[in-house]
């Protein structure tokens, strides 16, 4: 029996299967490379996306290079230029509080006063003391002309003018210590009333009545508000560029304010950790500017060349910035991506995609 081939399995029917099925997945590759955008041109940062005709009411202005003054911060703390801690200089308890947290004061305002029973008590025996003091010294000095005179009669000795005159100088030795003696318990008294020793802002308060005071105890703080300086920390190959008595500008984060300022003070000597110099500037600043701020001192350094447009020039499309650009024949505009930088004014630094002298349409004026 000779064999009988199958109909269904004859080669020709796997060839065209074959062919079939690559051709549909061949079709299918094209497809998905055509959805992908494989087969459109694609659009580089720095060359021409489309080229449309210009129109005749477009508004060109010119590329330009501009010098800008370059700074570099240093970051510091606003300080009082005048501040003080009130403390006291005798034992004694606190009888009176005048001032809290905050509040304005004058200079010789009363802020606090201490039992001031012991110190009267003292001043008084110093004073008597004074009293007996002086009067032995009268007497011993009615003694010595006494003597004198006697002596010039012939009718004293010498000793006696001697014994006389060191009598007198020990009597006027003793007033003398009595009224020193005097003038300390005077001072006691006087301590006794904490005043304030300029105006100024009461920033804290660490005593109340009651309380017993040893001498260097600080009962109150504070500080001149209308005298404050920054106080920075400037790197050694930066201030080399400051001198004192140089106008700088000083911002402050917390205001959201620059202020110009004068440099007063530049420590001559480098933190060994940081090395950095403390550099201080004081001036006329808004009365929002508080002790403890944070500020930033602006140091000149040499000026930048930058290539600007002007905002209004500039199109975001998505990610991207764009520019309409003037083509040579003054007829067209081509269409650039550009890469930004950092914005003065109006005007936006290009730091690629554009060459001065160019010029570039604003918007909605074309």
């Amino acid at each position: 029996m000779t064999g009988t081939q199958n109909p269904g399995h004859s080669p020709l029917r796997v060839i065209r299967k074959l062919v079939a099925g690559t051709a549909g997945a061949a079709v299918t590759v094209l497809l998905l490379l055509w959805l992908a955008g494989v087969f459109r041109p694609k659009v580089a940062v720095s060359e021409s996306a489309t080229t449309t005709p210009a129109l005749a009411a477009g508004r060109a202005v010119e590329v330009r290079r501009i010098e800008v003054p370059a700074y570099e911060t240093a970051v510091g703390t606003i300080r009082a230029v005048q501040e003080a801690a009130v403390a006291a200089e005798i034992l004694a308890k606190v009888v009176q509080v005048n001032v809290q947290a905050g509040q304005h004061v004058k200079a010789g305002e009363v802020l606090v006063r201490l039992d001031d029973e012991e110190a009267a008590a003292r001043l008084r025996e110093a004073e008597a003391v004074v009293a007996a003091a002086a009067a032995n010294r009268d007497f011993a000095r009615i003694e010595f002309d006494r003597v004198a005179g006697l002596f010039r009669q012939q009718t004293a000795a010498a000793i006696e003018i001697q014994r006389a005159d060191t009598a007198l100088k020990d009597a006027e030795a003793r007033l003398e210590q009595a009224q020193q003696a005097q003038r300390a318990a005077a001072k006691n008294l006087d301590n006794t009333v904490i005043r304030s020793p300029f105006d100024g802002l009461v920033v804290d308060k660490h005593v109340e009545v009651g309380d017993t005071v040893a001498p260097q105890k600080v009962l109150l703080t504070l500080y001149d508000p209308t005298r404050m300086q920054l106080v920075a920390g400037v790197r050694e190959s930066l201030v080399t560029r400051l001198k004192t008595g140089q106008q700088v500008e000083v911002h402050i984060e917390a205001i959201d304010k620059p202020c110009d300022g004068t440099i007063s003070e530049i420590v001559p000597q480098s933190d060994v950790a940081s090395r950095t110099f403390l550099v201080k500037v004081t001036g006329p600043c808004s009365p929002e500017v508080h002790s403890g701020m944070f500020g930033r001192l602006r140091i000149p350094l040499d000026n930048e060349d930058w290539l600007v447009v002007p905002r209004a020039a500039i199109r975001h499309v998505g990610q991207l910035d764009l520019v309409e650009v003037v083509g040579q024949d003054a007829r067209t505009v081509e269409r650039r991506v550009v890469r930004l930088g950092r914005s003065r004014g109006d005007d936006v630094e290009v730091l690629a995609g554009l060459a001065a002298g160019e010029r570039v349409i604003l918007n909605g004026a074309s």
